[in-house]
């Protein structure tokens, strides 16, 4: 777990440091776009990330800083599909730059409180930053692993998160801690990759490969079971995006993998899905 954390955090460090210093790109927040460059630091100079691609459309970014729209690393867009109400404590574990915090906050409105969690200070100072320039007031961001959450029991009624429970080495934990801060009744709605099937062994020997989203990935039947044993009900899983093998042929390149022998084998193996879930009571 120690390894994976070090790699997670070097990877998004850089990624917040390239946006904070002016030296990162992105074509996000155009839908007209044929493609982004959006993503963390690329494998591959100028190479898309087929995950974390076009997530965001004009409309909800507008008047977010646009630091926040470049540093949004995520496999889907949880704040579009999760219900929000006027009041809600929400809370984002693996915020990063603060995107989806701050348009939680907006949807929330000043009854409501948004919290991001993250463990890498780069991201903290940068969505920190951002949360500055959005003026918007009813927002914290925490320092603190995934898996030991800095906040009281029955604290948050609803758990986001954009494509990180992949990337942590103890989900059976950071589920456990989920269940224990949100409310009864509260709701965990998060966007995350899922595995249908086997993916090449080459693929999960590669810890490199926890940052772009992959190895980390849980079967389908096997998250539905994590949630389950965590204490969660009506856990459902919506696919949103699914990946066909021609997408992951730059990322998987960039590992020194056999595209042509490997791809075949991935080819709609892996999607970005929409996982609800809720805590009993009211």
């Amino acid at each position: 777990m120690s390894d994976i954390t070090k790699v997670v955090k070097e990877r998004y460090g850089k990624a917040a440091l390239q946006v904070l210093s002016g030296t990162a790109s992105s074509c996000c927040g155009s839908t007209s776009q044929a493609s982004s460059c959006c993503g963390p630091v690329p494998l591959v100079p100028g190479a898309v990330d087929p995950i974390t691609a076009n997530l965001y459309d004009e409309q909800q970014t507008s008047g977010l800083p646009a630091e926040a729209v470049l540093a949004s690393l995520g496999c889907g867009n949880p704040t579009a599909l999760a219900t929000l109400h006027p009041g809600d404590v929400v809370l984002d574990l693996g915020s990063g730059g603060g995107i989806d915090v701050l348009l939680s906050a907006r949807r929330v409105g000043p009854t409501g409180k948004a919290y991001g969690l993250d463990m890498t200070d780069e991201m903290l100072a940068l969505a920190r930053e951002n949360q500055r320039k959005s003026g918007l007031a009813n927002v914290e961001f925490l320092k603190g692993q995934i898996e030991e959450i800095p906040l009281p029991e029955n604290s948050v009624d609803v758990i986001i998160s954009n494509c990180v429970i992949n990337l942590s080495a103890d989900k059976d934990r950071l589920l456990a801690e989920s269940f224990r801060v949100l409310k009864p009744g509260g709701r965990l709605a998060v966007s995350d990759v899922v595995v249908r099937g086997e993916i090449p062994p080459e693929i999960r020997r590669s810890v490199e490969l926890w940052v772009g989203c992959i190895s980390g990935a849980l079967d389908e039947s096997v998250y539905i079971d994590t949630l389950t044993r965590a204490g969660f009900i009506d856990v459902s899983i919506e696919p949103t995006r699914v990946y066909r093998a021609q997408d992951a042929r730059d990322f998987l390149n960039a590992q020194g993998i056999d595209v042509d022998t490997i791809a075949p084998l991935v080819d709609n193996k892996f999607y970005s899905g929409f996982i609800r879930a809720t805590k009993p009571g009211r």
